[in-house]
């Protein structure tokens, strides 16, 4: 069975036709009907500061999934670290651990925008420090269940139903990501496919007599059935074209992710193939060429692109895909 993963950033740009409540309301059914329908989990980011209200709430968003879903695991990925009281976010993923029976998993990130620092009142340089001892003290609430926090013991509840806590990742694509899992022992999950990255990660493991684990994106697509594509790609071009010149013009000079767009319009982001239209023929194709290694991530109201064309895509999936696959 192909990866189905159906992932939402929640960006409303001022020419989307979809006012933010729409579209939320649309995820929201999106993730119920991911849910009837097998797919093999819900995709969250975060971001801050980003004048088209990219997803700043990921916890209280994954609340609401697990809220309208019985058994569709939910990723957060990256969820920033460095921005939050790490006693608080203890608490809020052991309850949100509980209230999903397992099923959030979060994929934890540093950051790489000064702005979205400057809105918390922290300074950029100390991100290294502030990830570190964030989760540090994060770990150590999950495994002790209390922390000594200015001269005082601090009980931290409720403790995760999840042993030994929540499945937790570092994500980062330098090899001080990959020796900071190693270091927490915990699994690397970069965001791009580098066996190099991978091999510092081992290595920096096998040195502390620990068995690492790699969770690697492979090369993701933002897909998108119809069929039309032309027709798609016409109604789809302006949501896709923000969202990958919006997310290139975030980027630092060396920082790696294979969700990177270089696409400066709309016939250039079509022949770089990192967002995609494909017929249910071309999906089963695909599927078949790939085998075990098949994924289709769906975008489905990515730049705030109107919700009945992400639902005549995920429906199309569905009827004349899934079967087959």
């Amino acid at each position: 069975m192909a990866m189905t993963v159906l992932r939402f950033d929640m960006r409303a740009p001022e020419f989307s036709p979809a006012a933010p409540r729409e579209l939320y309301a649309a995820a929201l059914d999106m993730c119920a009907f991911a849910d009837e329908n097998d797919f093999t989990t819900v995709g969250l980011s975060e971001h801050h500061a980003s004048p088209d209200g990219f997803l700043p709430s990921p916890l209280v968003m994954a609340g609401a999934v697990v809220g309208r879903t019985r058994r569709i695991p939910v990723n957060i990925s990256a969820l920033l670290v460095p921005l939050y009281d790490p006693v608080q976010l203890a608490e809020d993923l052991s309850v949100l651990d509980l209230i999903s029976g397992g099923r959030v998993s979060v994929i934890a990130g540093i950051g790489y925008r000064p702005e979205e620092y400057a809105a918390r009142g922290l300074r950029f340089e100390e991100r290294g420090r502030l990830f570190d001892e964030g989760l540090e003290t994060l770990l150590a609430c999950w495994r002790h269940g209390a922390i000594e926090r200015g001269g005082t013991r601090v009980a931290v509840t409720p403790r995760p139903g999840s042993r030994p806590h929540p499945v937790l990742m570092i994500g980062g694509s330098t090899p001080r990501a990959a020796r900071r899992a190693a270091r927490l022992g915990l699994p690397f999950a970069p965001p791009i496919a580098d066996p190099a990255l991978f091999d510092c990660y081992q290595e920096a493991c096998r040195a502390r007599g620990q068995e690492g684990f790699v969770v690697s994106p492979g090369e993701p697509s933002g897909t998108f059935v119809s069929r039309d594509p032309e027709a798609t790609w016409e109604q789809i071009g302006p949501h896709v074209l923000h969202d990958a010149r919006t997310y290139a013009s975030w980027q630092p000079a060396g920082q790696r992710a294979y969700a990177h767009a270089r696409g400066e319009s709309v016939e250039a982001l079509r022949a770089e193939g990192k967002y995609r239209v494909l017929t249910p023929e071309e999906c089963l194709a695909y599927a078949a060429e790939k085998g075990e290694r098949a994924a289709f991530h769906f975008p489905a109201l990515v730049g705030g692109t109107p919700p009945e064309i992400g639902w005549r895509s995920l429906r199309l999936f569905v009827d004349e895909v899934m079967p087959y696959l």
